[in-house]
């Protein structure tokens, strides 16, 4: 997925009840956190990536952009959270499943992340991916915070090329693992463990159903581009997304999270169905647009067939709206195959 753009999200749209909101807000929303039995002033040794790192309880942690602070809200850590940080790409936190703890907690800022953010906000942790919150280019690494005595976490789905700490996983895997991580970070292992329970219940519900590997239909995801499509690898979330649901990415050999391809490698793929991500300033219907009329892309067994399906922003970063993504994409692939 590209940098955000500096300019305001156009209108988004509404949001649909989920069942994340069902069957995580049960046990999180908004609750006071107790521990599970572990001393808060202990310090306790979690991974971030593949480096063993030692942490205290965050009191005054700050998310950056849906997924981090969704992951914290999920598991019921509101108390925890000082604030966020939420470039224009994201859709507006109202909504998010979680509307009422956003509420609960500062907008920082509605920019990039950065270290001059995170300092003011006397933050002690940050949690955020590599190469999206955090970057050597915008000055605000891990490294970088260990040295301002500011601890951080990594989305886990980030870290297959951290330099020197990588760590590799299939995206929904990673999910739980950030989850089950966060819960020990903040002593609260047993109400993650009840997290990751209910997703992974909800993803096995939705694999049961899907076709076998001969029926899976081929899909390409378009983020952005003209003159170059901007898609998704194997690295990311839409990639489980379409495997669990039954279908396949045609990138799915890209070794990447958020990549380049060129258009005459999407026309060869014949992609059958086109997940449009939804972010941004470019509503999805405009993508749509372009794609129709393009030379490179109007010939698609997909957009001859009209088979476009819009993926929410905070349902293709990792989080846990993405196994709400996961639930209507195979619902919507239920509509082709019967």
């Amino acid at each position: 997925m590209r940098t955000p753009r500096s300019s305001r999200p156009a209108r988004r749209r509404a949001a649909v009840g989920s069942a994340v909101a069902a069957t995580l807000l049960l046990n999180a929303c908004g609750a006071q956190v107790e521990s599970d039995g572990n001393n808060a002033s202990e310090t306790v040794t979690v991974r971030r990536c593949g480096e063993p790192v030692e942490y205290t309880v965050p009191r005054r942690a700050v998310a950056y952009e849906g997924g981090s602070a969704d992951k914290l809200f999920a598991l019921g850590l509101t108390d925890h959270v000082h604030g966020y940080v939420m470039p224009p790409a994201n859709p507006p936190v109202s909504e998010s499943p979680w509307a009422s703890e956003y509420a609960e907690v500062k907008m920082l800022s509605d920019d990039l992340l950065n270290k001059e953010v995170v300092v003011e906000a006397r933050a002690d942790l940050v949690v955020a991916g590599w190469n999206s919150g955090f970057k050597d280019e915008r000055g605000i690494t891990p490294e970088i915070l260990d040295e301002l005595g500011i601890q951080s976490f990594m989305h886990t789905e980030s870290c297959f090329n951290y330099p020197g700490h990588p760590e590799r996983m299939t995206p929904f895997e990673a999910l739980y693992t950030d989850l089950e991580r966060l819960g020990r970070i903040f002593r609260v292992e047993d109400r993650a463990r009840r997290v990751v329970a209910g997703l992974r219940k909800r993803v096995e519900a939705v694999a049961d159903r899907a076709p076998a590997d001969g029926g899976r239909l081929p899909v390409f995801l378009y983020d952005s581009g003209t003159d170059q499509p901007f898609t998704a690898g194997n690295q990311v979330p839409p990639n489980d997304i379409m495997r669990m649901a039954g279908a396949r990415n045609v990138f799915d050999g890209l070794d990447e999270r958020w990549t380049r391809v060129t258009w005459e490698a999407v026309a060869r793929s014949e992609p059958e169905v086109v997940v449009i991500l939804d972010y941004g300033d470019k509503p999805a219907e405009e993508k749509i647009e372009f794609l129709r009329t393009s030379p490179h892309t109007r010939d698609l067994p997909a957009v001859r067939k009209n088979r476009f399906f819009v993926l929410d922003y905070n349902e293709g970063i990792s989080g846990p709206r993405t196994v709400d993504g996961l639930e209507k994409f195979a619902a919507y692939l239920r509509t082709l195959t019967g």
